[in-house]
């Protein structure tokens, strides 16, 4: 019984990468288009979540990472092939992610929260200067770009990975290292936990697979500039998503993810302002309510059936 429970969790996730992988050979262009929403989201809430969630650290960097990834995918995508252009993004964002780290994750609260949005504009306006002083202008024309089967296919491949490794993290010394941060960090430091690496270095992953991702959705636009690729919509929906879902768990930022992803589509069209209107109300219900996000719903029922049992 144990090791079927053990094993769920990959069952589970190889039927969705399966049943995922289908979509765009047999349903529409308008919803593949919403699926690669979806799995862009997936992607980015489940990595916030492995570090965020473990540790209570509230990061708003994540789309510094992804804007980051993207420009790197502009400068890389004409002279490498596209697997290694989606590997430089997740390495462009997660060295900037240890610097970044190193001097800001001594901090904690609201001192984190503003510093990294602080610097995530501070990287904006530099990329934007840079952008003036090289090439006269500001943002970039892609002229040549993968299919959208191979896009979706990539960001597919790239929030499969994010969940596969937040399930290994979770069961790892690593994952218990993060977690003991965010219970008491000064605990853990007696423990004899290298704090300040652990955080490092699950700083920098989260980076690695939101830097992946932005390179990959780079190449949806046909023009990129810094106002959209370093967006703070992409930042705070993200954030948002992984606390309605829960933040500590695995599956509630995905079915979060998925859920809003279908949201924003129907209520864009029709009511603009409505879908932060419903997210902002989902956001005060569960912080009332569901202080552990969607994801206690089910865990209650799972502890409630299995005293039944």
């Amino acid at each position: 019984m144990k090791a079927q429970l053990a094993d769920r969790p990959w069952g589970v996730l190889g039927i969705g990468v399966a049943l995922a992988a289908c979509v765009p050979w047999v349903a529409s262009d308008f919803v593949t288009s919403v699926a690669l929403s979806c799995l862009m989201y997936i992607a980015l809430a489940t990595s916030w979540s492995l570090f965020c969630g473990a540790t209570r650290y509230l990061s708003l960097a994540t789309s510094a990472f992804f804007g980051l990834g993207a420009y790197a995918s502009a400068t890389l995508l004409d002279v490498l092939p596209w697997p290694l252009v989606i590997l430089g993004g997740a390495v462009v964002a997660s060295v900037i992610a240890v610097l970044m780290g190193a001097a800001v994750l001594h901090l904690r609260g609201t001192y984190f929260a503003v510093l990294t949005f602080g610097m995530t504009e501070l990287i904006r306006h530099a990329v934007t200067f840079v952008e003036k002083q090289v090439s006269g202008t500001v943002g970039r024309v892609l002229a040549v770009v993968p299919s959208n089967e191979t896009v979706y296919l990539t960001v597919l491949a790239i929030a499969g990975g994010a969940i596969a490794t937040a399930i290994v993290v979770k069961r790892s010394r690593f994952g218990l290292a993060l977690a003991g941060i965010g219970a008491d960090e000064q605990r853990a430091q007696t423990l004899g936990v290298d704090t300040r690496r652990i955080k490092i270095a699950g700083f920098a992953l989260t980076a690695a697979f939101a830097g992946a991702v932005g390179a990959a959705m780079a190449v949806r636009w046909t023009y990129i500039e810094p106002p959209a690729v370093f967006s703070p919509f992409i930042g705070f929906q993200t954030v948002l998503i992984a606390l309605i879902g829960g933040a500590a768990s695995i599956g509630g930022p995905v079915v979060a993810a998925i859920v809003f992803s279908l949201l924003a589509e129907t209520l864009r069209l029709q009511l603009p302002y409505g879908y932060m209107m419903v997210l902002g109300l989902l956001l005060i219900l569960c912080v009332m309510y569901l202080p552990n996000g969607l994801a206690s719903l089910w865990q209650r029922h799972g502890v409630r059936g299995g005293g039944r049992g």
